[in-house]
């Protein structure tokens, strides 16, 4: 049991080094291409940041543990939106004024009420997992198409956010050391999550939701509360939006166009309205007065204890 925690942990770590490193790399490719600093920001927001959770997701798939990777797609999405945004908020209030994320939550609400309706037959087939692909590929359509209306300073922080070194030989070696550090690293957390699960007498599923949802997300805990610090409320709020919709459009949709996914109806019940209600949650923040205070952090933080309490309290009844 210790050596799985041990191999666990490596895991994270070289996730966190590969997810860091190839969002410098792909950042710098795509200016080298000749896309603008501001755009290449935005797709970094969009999906970039989430591949650490994509490299797990798809190795767990491939050696058959569906129901953990199911598992760590939604649980992520809970993790992002409790913890990640309200640790951020704890550290240092939000000022957000970026206009796509309030549409960018309400897409995520919708985009889980469509998955909601999906799983009812108990399986999502891969025709509904094509459907969220391409409601990926209309959002960062949105996304582009709505870009223009940002403001001079929200353009200034996102072109900040994507700045790094554009010699291509950099980027190319950061590209392939990133791809080399989450093949290992997911390999060592899918190989070694089911032992840590089994040893606490936890599912496959729980074990995804879990130890597996959380781990992958404390480098981003950590990197939000840098940025809280910084004042960069956009970014911190963006990278926690976009990469739920990443989530659930590209991880989840692409597992169900690759294998149809069983979709065990205690997701429909619980999982995914929770994620639901974290999101209508966040959304009178953004809507008022755009800025995500200390105590409205821990309102998100204390939540998201709530839900895993009622998680653990399930798995041993």
């Amino acid at each position: 049991m210790l050596e799985a925690w041990g191999f666990f942990a490596l895991g994270l770590l070289l996730l966190a080094l590969g997810g860091d490193t190839l969002v410098k790399g792909a950042s710098g490719l795509a200016q080298r291409l000749g896309v603008s600093p501001f755009v290449a920001g935005l797709l970094l927001l969009a999906f970039v940041t989430s591949l650490p959770e994509l490299a797990v997701n798809a190795r767990a798939v491939w050696v058959g543990a569906q129901d953990m990777a199911l598992g760590n797609a939604i649980g992520s999405n809970i993790v992002n939106l409790g913890l990640t945004l309200g640790a951020a908020a704890l550290a240092a209030p939000l000022l957000v004024r970026m206009r796509l994320l309030a549409p960018m939550l309400v897409l995520l609400a919708v985009a889980t009420l469509a998955l909601i309706g999906f799983g009812l037959d108990g399986v999502v087939g891969r025709v509904e997992g094509i459907a969220l692909l391409l409601g990926f590929v209309a959002l960062l359509g949105f996304l582009l198409a709505r870009a223009s209306r940002e403001g001079e300073a929200v353009r200034e922080g996102v072109e900040a956010y994507a700045a790094t070194k554009q010699a291509l030989w950099l980027n190319l070696l950061r590209f392939v050391l990133a791809c080399a550090l989450l093949y290992y690293g997911a390999g060592f957390v899918v190989d070694s999550a089911p032992r840590i699960g089994a040893g606490l007498g936890w599912t496959p599923l729980l074990t995804g939701l879990l130890p597996v949802a959380i781990g992958t997300a404390l480098p981003e805990v950590a990197a939000a509360v840098m940025a809280a610090r910084r004042g960069q409320g956009d970014m911190v709020v963006g990278h926690v939006i976009g990469s739920s919709l990443f989530n659930l459009l590209v991880v989840v949709g692409g597992m169900a166009a690759f294998r149809p996914v069983p979709l065990p109806a205690s997701f429909v019940r619980l999982e995914l309205p929770a994620a639901i209600a974290f999101a209508l949650l966040l959304y009178p923040l953004l809507k008022g007065d755009l800025r995500i205070s200390r105590g409205e952090g821990a309102v998100l933080c204390i939540a998201f204890l709530g839900w895993v309490a009622l998680e653990l309290l399930l798995a041993g009844t």
